[in-house]
């Protein structure tokens, strides 16, 4: 993945209110097929990237941002206003980390998803046509290609 972009990445929820900015992605980068990911975009499955939280920042309506704690410990944030799903805070590691839908980038990417995670929920009419690695839960688990 590269990271050699001189201006930060930019986004911001549907209605525009809340917005963000990234200066930089850590590697990973998953379709993630979880029933809560399902539930919470309203979709097959959702994109996320990694940001360590010293890369990532607010811009505008912060104030606007609602969070659901989910059964499993993880925060899911969205925009009050709008209802748009914009990060989502990992229950493990060590708190330094936020994941962000990427559909709610304006910025153009220079990298691509590299895995599926949690297939094992997927919704039973996604079918997965792409030679990406598929991974029953998460990147440790076991693979399903």
């Amino acid at each position: 993945m590269s990271n050699s972009r001189r201006e930060p990445y930019a986004g911001r929820c549907l209605c525009g209110q809340v917005g963000y900015a990234i200066d930089r992605f850590e590697p990973n980068v998953a379709h993630c097929h979880c029933s809560m990911c399902r539930k919470f975009h309203g979709a097959a499955f959702t994109t996320f990237a990694s940001v360590r939280k010293e890369h990532f920042r607010w811009t505008a309506g912060e104030q606007l941002l609602k969070g659901y704690q989910a059964s499993n410990g993880t925060l899911r944030k969205f925009c009050s206003n709008c209802g748009s799903s914009m990060v989502f805070v990992p229950a493990e590691g060590d708190g330094g980390l936020v994941e962000i839908a990427l559909g709610t980038l304006d910025s153009d990417l220079d990298f691509a998803p590299d895995a599926h995670i949690f297939v094992g929920s997927k919704a039973n009419w996604d079918v997965l046509c792409d030679a990406l690695p598929k991974y029953v839960a998460d990147r440790g688990s076991e693979r399903v290609d």
